[in-house]
């Protein structure tokens, strides 16, 4: 929000000497925090003067472009007192206008010196100058061009275009809607500024009441229109200009001027935070009537935009049908022209809910919009309205008809309970009780009572609804810079948790197997599942929505980290990385439809049953492991050829986090999406299935950008730090050799390797120090359907070396287990 500083000293008192910067400092400790101090004269230095055009020849160029050769009477400004003869390209003035002139030596904004040069054939000794050459604003198309009492030529004009004035831009939160006001924040100075008093209340004025003899207007939905109030202006002359003050201050604050009557309606809204809509009272038909869409009904609004409307859209119609988006922005039959001699104003109070859904459903973005959004104060409509009429008849020459419409009445805001010990309590400053009621008045609130104050919040603040609400609005009058900085007392010795340490491990153990962590957002729309081919039916399509997402194409939280780590890959493909392997450890949302979560106490510690229940409303959020690799695992060389990544090369990767716990991962084929059937491993531990790793689908491949073959795991995390078995244990080496015995099983082609693995390994006993399957063979030798899995098994005692017969006695067992289970015939 830009507020000159002339404008909010219009409507309050500070102390005589006070700086712009001090009145910023402290709006900036009572939450309205600065942006900036602009003053566009600060930057335009040398002569700046009015000019008076006494000739101008219009000149064909070859570039089919025409200038005008000017002569301008610039007074004694240049020196000599004879006319200046200034290039122009603008059109949009005559002889006799005044105009903007900047002589040789001056300097514009961002450093543009002016100085007499030759250009189109003449000697150009100056500039005509466009708002925006002297940052005032964006329009460019044609030059400035003062009132007629504007001055003298040759006489200095910063003073005329307020070139001195002082604007203040504040970042305003949304829950601040009021200080999008210069009323607001006036009052923000008033009970921020020491020594600040006598508010003047542009909205505080004697209207006329309500009568028979206004525009009809009817409101079918009173819970999205409280208030509608309803003016008309008779006689206006289209013609009138806006008065010089109006247009200096709606630029200041970064609006463009238009027209008197458009004018005067963003005045009003910038003075007092109403918006005001005006329509062409000659073009209506018949009574104003507000209510919800209708399924395909369509308006084209004042922007040129066809919109096909939905039925939560508040709308505005007469007997011709809609003419506007209530509360957004009005629509083109009814619009405000350079032929309209009688205005109808509309102040309207419309429910903030449905103006958030209907700007962001039709990608609207309108003053308006913002304030009626965030919630403007609802008993202002019939004062806004009245100032309108008045600044219209005072500058338009029309004439203010006796008809006043009112419909409905403002909502009465909630009272709400709040201890008068809670600002103490909460902020740990001695805050008495009569300070906190002190400065709740100080905002707008009516106080009673006393040890529990029952507190009103002001109609402007539809922010304040809660407890805690009214003691920030007290500790933050007191003073936030005097809250004391108290750090607790940690704990020694205690270090990172067990889970915190086995989390480090586990980054530090996918790095060593060459993969780089990445961080994605936990966003995800319907779309990213698709892309991933769920089933409808996936338990990972129940996804928690977001009431106010920052995309809203990714509307919920994420249930899987594969859309995020896949789209990663896809980028880095994108721009050239072509060989890649990258994880994330981060947690996915699990709704539990338990609920709204409760409300916790700030001033003192929750109960145990408070947190159970908060606990219980909560989504699960379980710590899940996705890596993607895509590309070669292994670069080729001189030394051989590049490996490229393989579904194995997912499983191992996991199989490395779980021995990295000291535990031990067994897969098995399964088909489960996002990944290619034939190609997916099931991964499980103690029996208990951990997730998923394999080869990615090729349409999901195509999908994320990534190339054929890219292979993708996805693990539950809380499930294997929960069962890890050892922390700082180093493993131990035997000294001893190892005696090597080699197996090759012949089994049916349908018999997972894992599930022979297996049957080995339990079959071996202890004295097994590590099991590798090294060849698969398939072909005449083995038979139609079948397979050949050779393995390399290794024997070692801890305490002794093997003594001859046990580590073939070992592996005779471990074949024998492997017949038993899987079928297996060992090959000759």
């Amino acid at each position: 929000m830009k507020a000159p500083l002339s404008w909010i000293l219009d409507l309050v008192d500070v102390p005589a000497g006070t700086t712009t910067e001090e009145i910023t400092d402290r709006l900036t400790l009572t939450g309205l925090k600065l942006e900036a101090i602009v003053s566009p004269g600060r930057e335009i230095t040398g002569p700046l003067v009015i000019g008076r055009v006494l000739t101008m020849e219009p000149e064909p160029q070859k570039n089919g472009k025409t200038i005008n050769w000017c002569t301008v009477d610039v007074g004694s400004a240049n020196g000599t007192g004879e006319p200046q003869g200034i290039v122009c390209g603008a059109h949009n003035f005559e002889p006799g206008d005044l105009v903007v002139t900047v002589l040789p030596g001056g300097v514009l904004p961002g450093g543009f010196e002016i100085g007499a040069r030759k250009t189109y054939g003449h000697l150009s000794a100056g500039m005509i100058c466009s708002a925006r050459e002297l940052g005032l604003g964006e329009d460019h198309d044609g030059i400035i061009v003062l009132p007629p009492d504007a001055g003298e030529p040759g006489q200095d004009v910063r003073a005329v275009l307020g070139l001195d004035e002082e604007v203040i831009e504040l970042e305003v939160n949304p829950d601040r809607a009021y200080a999008l006001s210069l009323r607001g924040i006036a009052r923000e100075v008033l009970v921020s500024v020491d020594g600040a008093s006598g508010f003047r209340d542009p909205a505080l004025r004697d209207t006329p009441a309500a009568n028979d003899e206004g525009h009809p207007v009817v409101v079918e939905d009173a819970e999205g229109c409280p208030v509608f109030v309803a003016r008309r202006v008779d006689g206006f002359d289209p013609a009138a200009t806006t008065p010089d003050f109006m247009v200096q201050r709606i630029t200041a604050a970064g609006m463009r001027p238009i027209s008197l009557a458009v004018d005067v309606t963003n005045y009003v809204m910038l003075e007092t935070g109403r918006p005001i809509h005006g329509y062409d009272a000659d073009r209506l038909q018949g009574a104003i009537v507000v209510r919800r869409a209708r399924e395909g009904e369509k308006l084209t609004t004042l922007d040129g935009t066809a919109r096909t409307l939905d039925p939560g859209d508040l709308v505005v119609t007469d007997d011709s049908g809609i003419i506007g988006l209530g509360g957004v922005m009005g629509g083109e039959t009814t619009e405000i022209s350079g032929t309209t001699t009688s205005v109808l104003v509309e102040a309207a109070h419309w429910d903030a809910v449905s103006m958030f859904r209907t700007g962001r459903r039709h990608k609207i973005t309108s003053e308006a919009g913002k304030r009626n959004e965030r919630g403007v104060d609802p008993t202002i409509c019939e004062a806004a309205a009245d100032r309108v009429v008045e600044l219209l008849v005072e500058h338009g020459g029309g004439t203010a008809h006796p008809g006043v419409t009112v419909v409905g009445t403002p909502p009465a805001m909630p009272v709400v309970e709040v201890a008068g010990d809670l600002a103490a309590r909460v902020s740990g400053m001695p805050i008495t009780e009569e300070q906190s009621v002190a400065c709740l008045r100080a905002v707008g609130c009516e106080v009673d009572g006393s040890g529990t104050l029952s507190v009103t919040p002001p109609p402007w603040r539809p922010d304040l609804t809660d407890a805690q609400d009214f003691s920030e609005e007290v500790v933050r009058l007191v003073g936030y810079d005097k809250v004391p900085s108290v750090l607790p007392t940690p704990p020694s010795g205690r270090g990172l948790t067990r889970p915190q340490q086995l989390r480090r491990r586990i980054g530090r153990t996918l790095a060593g197997e060459g993969f780089v962590e990445v961080v994605t957002f936990p966003f995800v729309g319907e779309s990213d599942l698709d892309a991933l081919g769920l089933p409808a039916e996936d338990p990972r399509r129940d996804l928690l929505r977001l009431s106010n997402p920052l995309n809203a194409e990714a509307g919920f939280m994420t249930s899987t980290l594969l859309p995020g780590v896949l789209r990663a890959a896809g980028k880095n493909v994108g721009h050239g990385t072509t060989d890649l392997a990258i994880f994330e450890t981060a947690t996915v949302t699990l709704p539990r439809h338990a609920g709204p979560a409760p409300i916790l106490p700030v001033d003192r510690r929750p109960t145990e049953a408070e947190l159970e229940a908060l606990d219980a409303a909560l989504p699960a959020q379980p710590l899940h492991l996705a890596l993607v690799g895509a590309g070669d695992a292994v670069s080729g060389g001189w030394w051989g050829e590049a490996g490229p990544f393989s579904w194995a090369d997912a499983v191992e990767a996991v199989r490395a986090v779980a021995a990295s716990l000291g535990l031990e991962v067994s897969a098995a084929a399964t088909e489960v999406a996002p990944w290619h059937p034939g190609r997916c491993a099931e991964l499980t531990v103690d029996g208990e299935v951990i997730g998923h790793a394999g080869e990615v689908h090729p349409t999901v491949c195509q999908a994320f950008g990534l190339p054929k073959r890219t292979v993708a795991a996805e693990v539950d995390l809380d499930l294997l730090i929960a069962r890890a078995v050892h922390l700082r244990t180093a493993p131990t080496f035997s000294s001893y050799p190892v005696a090597k015995e080699d197996v090759a099983l012949v089994v049916d082609a349908a018999v997972p390797a894992a599930d022979v693995e297996s049957a080995l390994r339990e079959g071996a006993g202890e004295l097994l120090e590590s099991i590798r399957l090294f060849d698969v063979y398939t072909g005449d030798q083995v038979g139609e359907g079948r397979k050949s899995l050779a393995y390399a098994l290794r024997f070692r005692a801890i305490d002794r070396t093997l003594k001859e017969g046990e580590a073939s006695a070992a592996r005779d067992a471990a074949v024998a287990l492997a017949a038993e289970r899987t079928g297996a015939v060992q090959r000759a």
